[in-house]
């Protein structure tokens, strides 16, 4: 009989607020990565498709509601730093029955289980209605308290990461499963037409039709600390609660209820409106809503084609949008048939095998597994689409990057996890050639669901996690992490100056999470910069002030997270929050979580800084302006600067 999952693998921040306040493997120098153990996979590839190998498993109407549980049972109870990946792939039909749909307590033939780590469920639809199920794919926070949940809030969610949910239409029907149904407050328990989804980072839903309610929390208000949504339909009601910030894009609600400190929403349809900021009775609020997002391009996607093939749906960029684009026409986007892929291994290719197929033209997908390379993948042809399936991960072994683009312009990145390695790399992901000029406004070079780790499964070591070279480049759902907990973490372990540094013009950064890293986190230096939504903490192991002064500006204490160089002219941010957790026993501050120059050009709107706990803190949001973040949970809010 399969137990919960109740470690905390080495929490993250401590967040002992209210409810609603706040939320192995030892790889080595010389880094031998185990091979995954591939579990046994129940049904292979359909006839004429690619072997897409052990990991990708392929349902069909066919299956009983039992078998299917059974397969994903089998799959959700990874450790939080396995090197296993699983994709599983839903056909076009119709899963499990609706009869249950008013009482879930009577509900007997229903898709429902948990979603693990580094487990991704998608439909292969031309719609997200294409494959309807009634069910549930749930995610549930850590119980630590079982008889007393509401006491124990941390972890809660704070580690539910690296999970994904794509392209399917879910009729609500949630129960708890497994040893949950036990507890005497089981955490899978929710009302009639809901689904939990209780997320932190590097963990999307997108392109889903949610027939009914979803939140995004915990039922005893447990921390979380996701989130992102993106061109998906919740016909009910989206609760947030306890998350201290989630990010939805062009997307539709019926109506949404929650939040901690930054909510943003960017053309979302029945969004609330903006209410960031202190209010008249003394309350503050956490919205930050645009009518449009300025630039986005959904990420590519597997799917049936009209002849029973598969195809990879490419769809096209678009700015001022808003709402859910489900379509698959010529004019949403571009359709590339399989045959255009090389379908890569991890068990049997290397990059240099990689990098052979895409000098021949053709497009890359990486099945699940982790990739060991001893030079980056290299993309050098203009339009090319790399496609990860099931957490697909790339880990460099001779201080090489793990992925570059050269100087071209309208390639596709999505769904891949990057591992620092040792010895260390000057870069992991770098887009575009130093001093790349090629850009193309109407198709930018596009990283969707991008997921960068130094340290965590094993020791690794990175100067810059992601640069970008290029003019016209969109970052969307991008996580740069400088690992607080798991293997080989230390001041002097995981070593990492920057999460993202970005070099070209006219750069947009939709859903940007940036944690940990020991100088400036994200350092802006290109012109016409754009950010909606940003999440960072400040690294929590600073060992003392000396060692996180900037010797470059002599004039401040500690690294703002987001700095746009003082030589800029133009920048535009929403909807930014950096917090403070320095759990060294020492009083570590900044002087702001945000540096920028305040010239008629720049314009950032909805900031916050946050002390989370430990000691020291923040002293100002923005330059000098806003009030200190230190001790007793402080959240100050700028609303506008300058």
């Amino acid at each position: 009989m399969k137990t919960r999952h109740t470690r905390t693998g080495g929490a993250r921040a401590r967040r002992g607020a209210p409810i609603g306040a706040l939320t192995l493997a030892l790889v080595t120098a010389g880094s031998v990565v185990p091979a995954a153990a591939a579990p046994g996979n129940p049904h292979r590839n359909p006839a004429g498709d690619p072997d897409f190998g052990p990991n990708v498993t392929f349902v069909d109407p066919s299956w009983s509601t039992d078998r299917i549980n059974a397969l994903l049972d089998s799959v959700n109870d990874e450790d939080e730093f396995s090197l296993n990946r699983h994709q599983v792939f839903f056909e076009p039909g119709v899963y499990g029955s609706a009869a249950g749909q008013e009482d879930p307590a009577t509900a007997t033939d229903i898709v429902n289980q948990t979603v693990g780590y580094y487990e991704a469920i998608a439909g292969l639809g031309a719609q997200p209605g294409d494959v309807l199920v009634n069910g549930a794919f749930q995610v549930n926070p850590v119980v630590r308290c079982p008889d007393t949940p509401w006491a124990c809030q941390d972890p809660g969610s704070l580690t539910r990461f690296w999970r994904s949910l794509s392209n399917l239409a879910i009729n609500p029907i949630q129960t708890s499963v497994g040893a949950d149904r036990d507890l005497p407050f089981p955490p899978g328990t929710v009302a009639p037409h809901q689904m939990r989804w209780a997320v932190s980072q590097a963990a999307p839903m997108r392109r889903v039709d949610l027939r009914g309610d979803l939140t995004v929390f915990g039922q005893m208000g447990e921390y979380a600390s996701g989130g992102y949504l993106a061109n998906s339909r919740v016909t009910g009601t989206l609760s947030t609660g306890s998350q201290q910030q989630w990010y939805t894009r062009n997307s539709e609600v019926g109506t949404w209820d929650g939040g901690v400190w930054n909510t943003v929403f960017s053309g979302v349809d029945g969004a609330p409106a903006t209410d960031f900021g202190p209010h008249a009775d003394g309350t503050t609020g956490n919205k930050t809503t645009l009518d449009a997002t300025p630039l986005s391009r959904e990420a590519p996607f597997l799917y049936r084609a009209d002849d029973g093939g598969l195809a990879v749906f490419v769809p096209a960029a678009k700015r001022e949008s808003s709402g859910v684009d489900w379509s698959t026409s010529t004019d949403a986007g571009q359709s590339i048939p399989i045959d255009d892929f090389y379908v890569a291994r991890a068990d049997q290719d290397t990059a240099t095998s990689i990098n052979s197929q895409l000098a021949r033209g053709k497009h890359l997908i990486l099945t699940p597994g982790v990739y060991r390379l001893d030079k980056a993948i290299s993309v050098k042809r203009a339009g090319t689409v790399v496609l990860g399936l099931g957490y697909a991960s790339l880990t460099p072994t001779r201080g090489n990057a793990a992925l570059t683009v050269a100087d071209v312009t309208g390639v596709k990145v999505a769904g891949i996890t990057v591992d620092a390695n040792v010895p260390r790399s000057d870069v992991l992901v770098q887009v575009g050639r130093k001093n790349a000029h090629k850009s193309d406004p109407a198709d930018p070079t596009t990283l969707s669901d991008v997921f960068i780790r130094v340290g965590g499964p094993w020791a690794g070591q990175a100067v810059t996690s992601i640069e970008v070279n290029s003019d016209d480049v969109l970052l969307d759902h991008v996580w740069a992490w400088r690992a607080d907990h798991g293997t080989g973490v230390g001041w002097e372990a995981n070593t990492a100056a920057h999460g993202l540094v970005v070099n070209g013009d006219d750069v947009v950064a939709t859903g940007l999470f940036v944690e940990h890293y020991q100088q400036t986190q994200t350092v802006w230096n290109g012109e016409r910069g754009t950010t909606v939504f940003y999440q960072s903490e400040l690294p929590y192991d600073v060992p003392s002030q000396a060692a996180w002064n900037d010797d470059a500006d002599p004039g401040r204490l500690g690294y703002a997270s987001y700095r746009v160089a003082d030589a800029v002219r133009t920048h535009t941010a929403y909807g930014l929050g950096v917090y403070a957790f320095f759990n060294q026993g020492v009083d570590i501050r900044s002087t702001s979580g945000i540096a920028t120059p305040a010239g008629p050009g720049i314009a950032f709107r909805s900031m916050t800084s946050v002390f989370l706990n430990g000691s020291g803190g923040i002293e100002h949001v923005v330059n000098d302006v806003g009030g200190p973040a230190v001790g007793s949970f402080a959240a100050p809010q700028v609303v506008a600067f300058p």
